[in-house]
């Protein structure tokens, strides 16, 4: 009997791309499943206790592994997302952690063209 994987982690493109402070823009990025633990731990953050809206930014920075060159991202970080993207990664969290659909609904940057992507595999 053969066992069923799980996929832990995806990859993702934000629509416009993460601005770092040397002017780089990270677009590609690899999110993993989240844990209790994580949810947990977003909650005692102080920041959030000052700021329920915040949790999202200190959720974000735990569970996403890669965005760019970037191997690390802070919640501090995360605040320079634009409204699209950080509306496009929290869209993207809860298909991944909540409802499994490895489909997603999108917007080109460009020509405001709605289409839907399917979530892959990180390493795929």
């Amino acid at each position: 009997m053969r066992r069923k994987e799980i996929c832990t982690e995806f990859n993702f493109t934000l629509p416009r791309g993460l601005i770092d402070t040397q002017n780089r823009v990270h677009r590609q990025g690899v999110m993993r499943l989240a844990t209790a633990k994580d949810e947990i731990c977003a909650q005692n953050e102080s920041k959030v206790q000052e700021n329920s809206a915040y949790s999202i930014l200190v959720m974000l920075s735990r569970v996403i592994t890669r965005l760019g060159s970037l191997s690390s991202v802070s919640p501090n970080l995360l605040e320079g997302l634009t409204v699209s993207d950080l509306a496009y990664l929290r869209e993207f969290y809860n298909r991944v952690n909540q409802q499994g659909n490895l489909h997603i609904p999108t917007q080109c940057p460009h020509c405001n063209n709605r289409f839907s992507v399917e979530l892959q595999l990180a390493g795929e």
